[in-house]
C-alpha cells in the first residue's frame, strides 16, 4: 500500500511531522516550457532538441531524509544522486557544467538549488498526488518550466 507521508519523529524536538513520500518508479509524461527553460540557461540549441526528445525516468528510494534518485534517460548517460535532505552532491548538468546542488525541505516539497557558476537555477520536487511528481524548475531569469512524472 502506498503512503503518501511518512510519520517522522523528531529526535531534537518532541513534535513530530509528516514527511512526503517519494519513493518509488516515475517515467516522465509531459514537459511544459522547459525548451524555453534550457534556452534561459544558455543550453545551446542542439542540446535542447536532444533533451526535448529525452524520455526519462527517476528511481526513488527514500528512507526519511536520505534520497537515492537513480536517473535513466533515453540515449544519454544516467545519473545517480544520493544525499541526505538539508545537505548538498554534486552533478553533471545537461550543459556539461558541474554543479553543486544544495537540497532542504520546503514544506512538503524538496527544494534543490543548483549552482553552475555561471548560473544557477532552483528545482522543487513535489508530490501532486500520490501517482503524480512534479518538478518544478526556474531560471535565473525568471524562466519556469514543469516537468510531470507518473507513477509506474
Amino acid at each position: 500500500a502506498f503512503k503518501f507521508c511518512q510519520d517522522i519523529s523528531d529526535k531534537n524536538h518532541s513534535s513530530s511531522f509528516k514527511m512526503t513520500n517519494f519513493n518509488g518508479n516515475w517515467k516522465l509524461h509531459k514537459s511544459e516550457n522547459f525548451e524555453d527553460f534550457l534556452k534561459s540557461i544558455d543550453v545551446g540549441l542542439l542540446k535542447r532538441q536532444a533533451a526535448k526528445m529525452v524520455s526519462s525516468e527517476h528511481h526513488i528510494v527514500q528512507d526519511g531524509d536520505k534520497m537515492s534518485v537513480t536517473v535513466v534517460a533515453t540515449g544519454q548517460k544516467g545519473k545517480q544522486q544520493e544525499y541526505s535532505v538539508g545537505g548538498s552532491f554534486s552533478e553533471q548538468e545537461v550543459t556539461g557544467d558541474t554543479a553543486e546542488v544544495s537540497t532542504e525541505w520546503d514544506g512538503a516539497r524538496i527544494k534543490e538549488i543548483h549552482n553552475a557558476g555561471d548560473f544557477t537555477y532552483t528545482l522543487l520536487r513535489e508530490l501532486q498526488d500520490e501517482n503524480t511528481m512534479v518538478l518544478h524548475l526556474e531560471s535565473p531569469k525568471g524562466t519556469q518550466a514543469k516537468r510531470i512524472y507518473k507513477k509506474m
